[in-house]
């Protein structure tokens, strides 16, 4: 299975957060950004929300790539396909995502810049890069989860992360395998059980396939978490990636 770089995407994109433009939020504070007043699409009117907190959704992401890289996105950035970005109707933009294809567990965070997917039952649409985490590359559409991680607002001339989500209060697994004979990781979760790591099998069907997915319980840190997948992908399980439920 391709690893992906999951939750860690998260810290270089926090870490970077001071060089994104300050395109759509450099108007003064009474007034609001033009991407957060309603605009029309195909006769139909679309109203922004105001805030991404609680936000939560599932739906069918779609990426884009070739055709739009280096075009205007709508807060006026550069669209690089190699980002990791996303288009989204509604939320605010640099509103931090983390998007979970729920046919294979993978992960990636993304950073709003850009409005859409305007195709009917599309909720999200991811550059290239995040399509390639999530493993959608080929298939080109998924079903997903999507949680508002904060946002990013200008005050007093910075830039600040208001997080929404708190790293230290999660549920953090480690997938080690991925198989379609259910013995196979029957197998391979007793090794884990008998040195006393609780270990889990989740079923999961991807492409009219079942596929026993085995996953080691890390903790409630992701830096624990994120420290535990670095150890088993250095004692060969190739592929190994962190999972946050």
């Amino acid at each position: 299975m391709i690893r992906a770089q999951s939750l860690y995407s998260l810290f270089i994109c926090l870490f970077f957060l001071v060089q994104i433009p300050a395109n759509g939020y450099a108007q003064k504070q009474y007034r609001k950004p033009a991407t957060q007043r309603p605009y029309i699409i195909n006769n139909k009117t679309y109203y922004p929300i105001p805030s991404a907190r609680g936000y939560e959704e599932t739906g069918i992401a779609s990426w884009y790539g070739t055709d739009f890289h280096g075009r205007s996105t709508s807060n006026g950035e550069k669209y690089n396909m190699h980002d990791m970005t996303a288009a989204h109707k509604l939320l605010p933009m640099h509103t931090m995502l983390l998007v979970t294809n729920l046919q294979n567990g993978k992960q990636t965070v993304v950073r709003v810049n850009d409005r859409g997917p305007f195709v009917q039952g599309r909720i999200i649409d991811l550059s290239l890069s995040a399509a390639k985490e999530l493993d959608i590359q080929h298939s080109g559409i998924a079903r997903v989860n999507v949680v508002a991680l904060g946002e990013v607002r200008k005050r007093k001339g910075r830039r600040e992360f208001t997080q929404q989500v708190d790293f230290d209060k999660g549920n953090y697994y480690v997938q080690i395998g991925a198989f379609t004979q259910k013995s196979n990781s029957l197998r391979l979760q007793k090794k884990f059980l008998e040195h006393g790591h609780r270990t889990v099998i989740r079923k999961a069907i991807v492409n009219n396939k079942e596929f026993y997915r085995v996953q080691v319980y890390v903790g409630t840190s992701l830096r624990n978490a994120k420290r535990s997948e670095k150890a088993l992908l250095q004692k060969g399980y190739k592929g190994a990636f962190t999972i946050a439920l």
